[in-house]
C-alpha cells in the first residue's frame, strides 16, 4: 500500500498547506482549507526501479478490448428483503459499493444486520465490521431481532488496515462496514470522520472491492442539515447511495435511492419499525389510506403520486377558515409551500375565490412528501371544497398538474396511476381533458376537465351549499 501524507488544500484556489489555516493566503478566503490525503511517490524516474516496474505491470495487465469483456455472466445477488431488492434493481452485483446514509437511530444498523443474516442464509460469507459497537452489543441486538446466522463473521475494529487485512484473510462475499465515519487510516493525521479520513478510507475500500469482487455496504451519518457527513466526493466514489428518512411522526422509514449505477434511481422502499426489526410495507397505498372510511368530507381529496415507478395513493386535506388577523396564515405539510402559494394565487385569479381574509392549511395525510406535480389538482379541489364547505365524492381520484393560467396539464404514467386507484376500490377519476382519448378501456369512470374552473363546476357545481357573497371576488364591470 502506498505511503500517504496529509495536506490542507483550499477548495477555492487550490492553495495547499501542510497544516490548517483559518484564512487562505492565496485567495484570502476564510475556512476554505480542507484536509486531503496525497500519496508520497518515490523519487526514482518513472519506469525505473521496483515502483515504476510495478505500476507499469499493473496498468498493462488491466488493458482489454471492449469486445473481449463479457458482462453477460453478471448475476444479481438477492438480499432477501423484497423492498430493498426492488430498490437496488433486483439485487447486488459483485464488486458493488453501496452507501446507506441516515440520521442516528433511524435503523441503519438494524437493516444491515437483517440483510446480513438473509445473505448468510443463502450460503454467502459475510463480514460485519462494526466501529461503533462491541461484539457483545452487536450480538445482543441480533438476539433481539431474532437473527440467527452461524456463518456471519463479526469484528469490532476502526483501523482501516486491519479491516483490509481481515478482508484478504477471510475473503468474504459481502463486507458491511458500520460506519465509514468511525474508520481511520493510520497514515493520516486527521481524526476519524474528518474529510481526508473519510475520503481516503472510502477510496481504499473501493479499490479492494473492485479488485476482489467483494460487495461493500457502508453506513454513513448525516449532518443536522440532512446532508451526508464527510466530503461530497464520497457520494461520487460509491456505486449506490441509499438515503434513510422518517415519515409519519417517525413510525415509517422511507428508503430512497438518489444514485444507482446498476439500477433505477428515485425509487422508494417503505419499512415500519417493529419489535422484531424493520418490517416491509409492500402495499404503500393501503398503508396511507388505511383510515379511509368512505364518507365524503369537505376539504379532502385523493390523488395518486408516483415515487419513481411506484404509484402511491395520497390523501390531501385542506382547512380554510376565516381569520381576524390582518395577515392570514399559509401552511403546507408534506407539500412545497411555494408551490402551494402558486396554486392559491391561481384559484383566486381564475375562480375569483376570496382568500385574503382566510387562513389556509394544506396537508398530506400519512407523512409522505412526494414532489409529483400531478397532485396539484387534488390540492386545488381540497382547498375549494373546504372554502365552500362542500364535500367531494369519496370514490374519485384527481390527477393533473395545474398551470399558472388555470389549465390542467397531463400527468405522466396515467394508466399506472388509474390502475392503482382501481385496485384500491375507487370508482372514478378526474383527469386532464386532453388525456381522455388515450385512456379508453379503463375500468374506472373517467371524466376530463380542461381547466380548474371546469373541474370545480363538474365536481362541486351541482351539490354545494350556497356560498356566502363574500366568498367570491366580484367581476370587474369594465
Amino acid at each position: 500500500m502506498p505511503r500517504l501524507k496529509s495536506i490542507h488544500r483550499c477548495q477555492s484556489c487550490g492553495f495547499s498547506s501542510p497544516k490548517w489555516l483559518g484564512q487562505c493566503p492565496g485567495c484570502q478566503g476564510w475556512n476554505t482549507l480542507v484536509e486531503e490525503a496525497v500519496e508520497v511517490r518515490s523519487s526514482a524516474p518513472p519506469g525505473k526501479g521496483a515502483a515504476g516496474a510495478r505500476l507499469l505491470t499493473d496498468f498493462s495487465s488491466g488493458l482489454k478490448k471492449l469486445s473481449e469483456i463479457d458482462s453477460t455472466g453478471e448475476k444479481r445477488i438477492s438480499v432477501g428483503l423484497g423492498e430493498l431488492d426492488r430498490l437496488l434493481g433486483g439485487g447486488l452485483l459483485k464488486g458493488q459499493v453501496a452507501l446507506l446514509a441516515g440520521p442516528p437511530g433511524i435503523g441503519k444498523s438494524t437493516l444491515m444486520l437483517q440483510a446480513a443474516a438473509s445473505l448468510a442464509g443463502k450460503g454467502l460469507k459475510i463480514l460485519y465490521a462494526s466501529g461503533e459497537e462491541s461484539l457483545s452489543q452487536v450480538s445482543g441486538r441480533a438476539r433481539r431481532l431474532g437473527v440467527k446466522a452461524d456463518d456471519l463473521l463479526l469484528a469490532s475494529e476502526t483501523d482501516l488496515l486491519k479491516v483490509l487485512d481481515a478482508l484478504r484473510e477471510v475473503e468474504p462475499d459481502v463486507l458491511i462496514l458500520d460506519s465509514i465515519q468511525t474508520i481511520y487510516h493510520p497514515d493520516l493525521v486527521g481524526s476519524p470522520g474528518s474529510v481526508g479520513q473519510v475520503r481516503e478510507c472510502a477510496a481504499e475500500l473501493l479499490r479492494a472491492a473492485k479488485s476482489k469482487g467483494t460487495i461493500v455496504l457502508m453506513l454513513g451519518h448525516v449532518t443536522k442539515e440532512g446532508s451526508l457527513a464527510g466530503p461530497r466526493v464520497l457520494e461520487h466514489i460509491v456505486d449506490t447511495v441509499l438515503a434513510f428518512d422518517t415519515e409519519d411522526q417517525g413510525l415509517l422509514r422511507v428508503l430512497r435511492v438518489p444514485k444507482n449505477r446498476f439500477g433505477p434511481s428515485d425509487e422508494i422502499a417503505l419499512f415500519e419499525m417493529a419489535e422484531q426489526g424493520l418490517r416491509e410495507v409492500k402495499d404503500a397505498s393501503a398503508y396511507f389510506l388505511s383510515e379511509r372510511t368512505g364518507r365524503s368530507l369537505a376539504g379532502r381529496a385523493v390523488s395518486v403520486a408516483m415515487e419513481g415507478s411506484r404509484p402511491v395513493l395520497v390523501e390531501v386535506q385542506a382547512l380554510v377558515v376565516h381569520t381576524k388577523y390582518p395577515l392570514p396564515r399559509r401552511m403546507a405539510t408534506g407539500l412545497d409551500l411555494n408551490r402551494t402559494l402558486v396554486l392559491l394565487a391561481a384559484l383566486e385569479k381564475h375562480l375569483h375565490l376570496r382568500l385574503e381574509s382566510r387562513d389556509v392549511f394544506v396537508s398530506l395525510a400519512g407523512g409522505l412528501k412526494p414532489k409529483d406535480p400531478a397532485v396539484d389538482l387534488a390540492v386545488c379541489m381540497a382547498i375549494v371544497s373546504s372554502a365552500r364547505d362542500a364535500a367531494l365524492p369519496a370514490d374519485r381520484v384527481y390527477l393533473g398538474e395545474v398551470g399558472l393560467l388555470g389549465n390542467i396539464q397531463r400527468a405522466p404514467f396515467l394508466p399506472q396511476r388509474l390502475k392503482e386507484a382501481e385496485k384500491m376500490g375507487f370508482a372514478g377519476a378526474l383527469v386532464p381533458q386532453a388525456a381522455l382519448k388515450d385512456l379508453k378501456g379503463a375500468g374506472l369512470t373517467i371524466d376530463g376537465a380542461a381547466d380548474i374552473a371546469a373541474a370545480v363546476a363538474r365536481e362541486l357545481g351541482g351539490n354545494t351549499k350556497d356560498a356566502s357573497a363574500d366568498d367570491y371576488i366580484e367581476e370587474d364591470p369594465q
